[in-house]
């Protein structure tokens, strides 16, 4: 007898017209509690101060600005976020992943070049340098970047497919993890000297 399987993994959808999240709940669920629908306001549904640029001044010259179902809880069960991001003049958004979600990027103001890469063993680069008004795809998963390449400050808007996307910041993970990974087993992936492993350990 022949028996298949079909596993799909995605935010959950929703079984009513809302489900706003109830921060205060005790109850552990894959996903947020629902607050009680007497209880939930206009406000659940907004998100105030996009407009306002983010602090660039940092040692990779850019700000992400979250709007996650922990920033605003009318977004549970909906299956999306977004994020504002600035960069400072040559400022990069360093290559990063979202484990939960595809990234469609907007730019607003500047240049940017950006890029992802395919698994493995292929590793392919796909980039390019985006305009205001150019549009570009992250798809789930990917590790990718994005870097400002004008002389003054840029501007994106990101549309992410889940309502909690997370965020791997590749070089943080790897270098900056909490306990750190040895020394012995990063010189090897590497193939460097376990010395300039502890140097770039340092600077996490």
């Amino acid at each position: 007898m022949l028996k298949s399987s079909l596993a799909l993994a995605s935010d959950p959808s929703p079984l009513q017209d809302f489900c706003v999240a109830d921060p205060d709940s005790k109850v552990l669920v894959n996903g947020v509690v629902c607050k009680d629908p007497q209880r939930v306001k206009a406000d659940d549904f907004l998100f105030r101060g996009l407009q306002r640029m983010g602090n660039t001044s940092n040692d990779v010259g850019s700000n992400v600005t979250a709007v996650t179902v922990a920033e605003l809880p009318g977004l549970n069960t909906l299956g999306i976020s977004l994020a504002r991001i600035d960069f400072a003049p040559w400022g990069i958004n360093p290559p990063h992943t979202h484990p939960r979600a595809t990234e469609i990027l907007t730019v607003i103001e500047g240049s940017l070049l950006v890029g992802f890469v395919t698994s493995n063993p292929e590793n392919r680069l796909f980039t390019k340098v985006l305009q205001k008004g150019d549009v570009f795809v992250f798809p789930q998963g990917l590790i990718h970047f994005q870097k400002n390449v004008g002389n003054g400050y840029s501007l994106a808007i990101a549309g992410l497919s889940s309502q909690n996307p997370g965020v791997i910041t590749i070089a943080n993970a790897v270098f900056g993890s909490n306990p750190d990974i040895t020394g012995d087993i990063l010189a090897k992936a590497f193939q460097v000297d376990e010395k300039i492993v502890y140097q770039i350990q340092s600077k996490f």
